[in-house]
């Protein structure tokens, strides 16, 4: 049953590759030698995550494990550039926590709205018209598009709620959210009815409103992962304040000061810092409550902890708009919703240098290219200064520059790496 709810996934992501460059020529009546004009070939498709707030779940990614963006098309004649690969857009719940699959770091937190890239296309390839030269006038080669990135990557999906409710099941925490908020979760009177969490917006007067997430019950042994508590236990990090849900009424032979205390003692196993999170503590199903001796036990013993302590029945509303005023109180002066920051260092790829660069110098111009090469060109993000330090320390460490000094480059000579031009610098 608890497969019914899906909050891990792991997929295979492929960015598209670069549109070869086209090998064509000039071809006009009365121009003699027209010369090269054969286009670049086009940039492939980014993979592309976006948020969906229509979505709730990650099932749809149990079905598609892996996907491809499209490839960049080649390149043309007259000098025109090849159509762009067309990106790939993923659209994933609010709150999905992307991971490398490899070494579980944080790539990116999508709990806004603005998309996140990532895996970027390659490279569209170079026609035949950025090789002429005064001695080599009708180049008759162009270059290959370059690989797009691509990676291995786990989605973890964890609500973005104010306030979570937890508690052992059925102790009202599914009744409890669809009388303060217009949440119509599943009710009935058995264990487990709440197999995912369930999201709740209250709106408590004008301006003031927080988003409420039922949690599903947790028990004895969840931090460990007894029943469904450990599936979903994640989705309590967020959540700024939790609400305890205790059963005070003490109708199911179940004693409510031994049910508090092993929530609390679970919530700590899973997390010592989730243990510390603010709390307030709700005795629910007090319209059933006829000898109050446990619930004053219960009382006591969570007053005596430090905890604040409300007596509600969700069934009849009593206490209910109490304890959201309440609770609207406390989130003013708590910090916001946690975000994720991103922890992933790229990894560099794995080459093997061993097999020697074609370098050619045509008219002032060094040209280097070679399949290691090109593997690691698309994989090194050029925006960033630490990422073109390491391409450069790569270069250097495969020896290219001194066999390049040996043939006798220059300071200041242009360098030509599968379209990528700088200044040769020693």
């Amino acid at each position: 049953m608890a497969t019914q709810f899906v909050d891990t996934a792991k997929i295979t992501v492929i960015a598209g590759k670069g549109g070869n460059g086209a090998v064509a020529f000039h071809r006009e009546k009365y121009v003699a030698a027209g010369g090269p004009d054969g286009g670049d070939g086009g940039r492939g498709g980014n993979i592309i995550l976006q948020v969906d707030d229509n979505m709730s779940t990650l099932m749809d990614f149990r079905y598609k494990r892996k996907y491809v963006a499209k490839n960049g098309e080649p390149g043309g004649g007259a000098r025109c550039t090849g159509k762009d690969g067309e990106s790939l857009t993923i659209r994933v719940p609010r709150g999905t926590v992307v991971r490398d699959a490899e070494t579980n770091e944080i790539i990116q937190d999508m709990s806004t709205k603005e998309p996140f890239i990532l895996c970027r296309g390659g490279r569209g390839g170079w026609g035949n018209q950025h090789f002429a030269t005064p001695t080599r006038q009708a180049p008759r080669f162009a270059k290959a598009g370059l690989p797009g990135q691509s990676r291995e990557v786990v989605l973890e999906l964890k609500l973005l709620a104010d306030v979570g409710l937890v508690g052992f099941p059925n102790v009202g925490k599914s009744t409890l959210l669809s009388v303060v908020s217009k949440a119509q979760p599943k009710i009935t009177n058995y264990h487990f009815t709440t197999l995912f969490p369930n999201l709740g917006v209250v709106y408590v007067e004008e301006g003031v409103s927080f988003v409420m997430a039922d949690i599903p019950g947790i028990i004895e042994g969840a931090s460990e992962g007894a029943g469904l508590g450990h599936d979903f236990m994640r989705h309590i990090d967020r959540c700024r304040l939790l609400i305890h849900v205790v059963d005070g009424s003490g109708c199911e032979g179940r004693d409510p000061v031994e049910d508090f205390k092993i929530i609390n003692e679970e919530l700590k196993q899973y997390s010592p810092e989730l243990a510390q999170r603010k709390m307030l503590v709700a005795a629910n199903k007090t319209d059933l409550v006829y000898d109050r001796t446990e619930l004053e036990r219960l009382k006591a013993y969570v007053t005596e902890q430090g905890y604040p302590f409300y007596e509600i029945s969700a069934a009849t509303h009593k206490g209910t708009n109490e304890l959201m005023h309440k609770v609207a109180g406390e989130l003013a002066n708590l910090p916001p919703v946690t975000v994720y920051e991103p922890e992933y260092v790229p990894r560099a790829p794995k080459l093997d240098t061993s097999d020697e660069l074609v370098v050619e110098q045509a008219d002032g111009v060094w040209y280097v290219e070679g399949p290691w090469l090109e593997k690691l060109i698309s994989n090194v993000n050029f925006g960033d200064f630490e990422s073109r330090n390491w391409f450069d320390r790569q270069l250097r460490e495969s020896g290219l520059f001194a066999r390049m000094e040996e043939m006798g480059v220059q300071d200041g000579d242009e360098v030509n790496l599968y379209g990528l031009e700088f200044e040769y610098q020693s």
